[in-house]
């Protein structure tokens, strides 16, 4: 069986391979609905960076800060910024 620990070795061997810092670009047109989806998931896994069971729990400050800078932008370019806000303000109360 494996382990947590195992697990977080291989997430870390695959992530220091050659290449993986290299940037890339994408062109990607989805929807605004899956752009809040998207944010949504992405913030929903940085609350669960201090779980070391997964690929999350291996990533740096510095990763998980670019992860949550790409949600941003993401939501910013759909003009969605607001919006995200007040339905974060609901989902609250």
């Amino acid at each position: 069986m494996i382990t947590t620990n195992d697990v977080a070795k291989v997430f870390d061997t695959v992530l220091s391979s050659p290449g993986m810092s290299e940037l890339v670009k994408i062109d990607l047109k989805i929807s605004r609905k899956n752009v809040l989806l998207l944010n949504h998931v992405i913030m929903r896994g940085l609350t669960l960076e201090n779980d070391d069971s997964g690929l999350l729990g291996s990533l740096s400050k510095d990763d998980l800060s670019e992860l949550r800078n790409l949600s941003e932008e993401c939501l910013q370019k759909a003009g969605l910024v607001e919006l995200n806000q007040k339905l974060a303000t609901l989902s609250e109360a």
